[in-house]
């Protein structure tokens, strides 16, 4: 059934931390270890991306993860890491298999060439029947140049990889149709479209970083590449092949019957917004017949700072989120060009090129199967229109 199939695996910090003491639930990490190890046998590409660092290291600089502030999680994961993979490392030995850490940063998922680079590393690992653990790298990470959850970290993966299935591990049995605290509420077996569950799945464990919210945008990255999502209570016996095969209640997402490419979800699921553009009514309505390049005299206002090769949002003046698209330039040279027409890009740039801001190939048109951002507000776009009145 898993043979030759890729299987990407979440664990939050409430499920491998005890939320009083602060220390690993050793019972819960033999219950996975011992699973994954089965689907190893298999056949099966396991990666697991494991959250934990933190909330272990929290007793040796004597704090709680509710009052923690940014510099103490940076450094309770420095304390946490290694806690944490020395456990992940003696029950992957009893078990007879290997383990390896992989720590990334959004830079290493937002910028290509490093996306790439984390790639052929996770790729090299399990070539060498080596389970990867992968974890954002919280000791260097800030609240502006962060993933901030491990859930969408590991629908990134799964796109990576181009995963066959990404289960979400949590504490409760799936996707509800509202609060499940409420008693009228329902567990929601199967999914199409996430759209509608996007109002009602809020909530932050005291552990961890991310609530449903963050699993269910994680579901919709998965399922755009080709990935199948279950989100199921991790507390279980056989915790991710009773999953696969359908013995307890969680809930599916299905993938989409179109996947996109890898370029494709690459350039549209974004994690953080580098920057943003608003175009010209004319630029906007061409955008209903497809992919177009994007000249300076396209360009209405600009939200920077952002650097060439940065994946940039392109809005239309109703304030509705159109596209996608790798800049060829940074904001402040996407400036220059729009407000000087006349001159040619040699002159205003110093170097040679065609002054195309976005080709159209470096390009994602957003339809139904995307979620999309809402305009920054007035306050942070700049006009490239200036008033020259004196």
């Amino acid at each position: 059934m898993v043979q030759g199939k890729t299987i990407v695996v979440k664990v939050g910090s409430s499920l491998l931390a005890n939320e009083e003491r602060l220390t690993p639930r050793w019972a819960f990490m033999h219950n996975l270890l011992e699973d994954l190890a089965r689907l190893r046998e298999s056949g099966a590409k396991v990666i697991l991306c494991s959250s934990g660092s933190v909330a272990l290291g929290m007793n040796m600089i004597g704090q709680r993860p509710e009052t923690a502030g940014l510099r103490d999680k940076q450094a309770a994961a420095a304390c946490g890491m290694p806690l944490l993979l020395n456990a992940y490392k003696q029950v992957a030995h009893e078990y007879s298999f290997e383990i390896a850490q992989v720590l990334v940063t959004l830079r290493d998922l937002e910028d290509r060439k490093r996306f790439l680079n984390t790639k052929n590393t996770v790729d090299r690992l399990l070539d060498a029947n080596i389970m990867p653990i992968i974890n954002e790298n919280d000791t260097i990470t800030t609240e502006e140049i962060r993933v901030g959850d491990n859930d969408r970290l590991s629908a990134k993966i799964a796109q990576m990889l181009q995963a066959d299935e990404l289960i979400i591990l949590t504490q409760v049995d799936g996707l509800f149709d509202k609060d499940p605290s409420e008693p009228d509420a329902r567990l929601v077996e199967e999914v199409t479209d996430v759209s509608p569950y996007l109002a009602v799945t809020e909530g932050v464990s005291s552990l961890g970083s991310g609530g449903m919210l963050t699993k269910i945008q994680a579901a919709h990255m998965a399922q755009n590449a080709g990935c199948e999502t279950r989100i199921a209570h991790g507390e279980y016996e056989h915790p991710v092949t009773s999953i696969l095969n359908n013995e307890r209640r969680h809930t599916k997402i299905f993938a989409n019957e179109r996947p996109e490419s890898a370029w494709a979800n690459w350039l549209s699921d974004r994690l953080q917004m580098a920057g943003s553009i608003v175009v010209n009514e004319t630029t906007a309505e061409a955008f209903k017949s497809g992919r177009r390049n994007i000249g300076r005299e396209d360009v209405l206002s600009i939200h920077g700072p952002y650097v060439k090769g940065d994946v940039i949002h392109i809005y239309g003046e109703s304030g509705d989120e159109l596209a996608r698209g790798l800049t060829n330039f940074s904001s402040d040279e996407t400036m220059a060009l729009a407000r000087n027409p006349t001159l040619s890009a040699m002159q205003l740039l110093g170097y040679k090129t065609l002054g195309t801001l976005i080709t159209d190939k470096n390009m994602v048109v957003l339809d139904d199967r995307h979620l999309t951002w809402d305009l920054p507000s007035d306050e942070v776009m700049t006009e490239v229109a200036t008033d020259v009145s004196t």
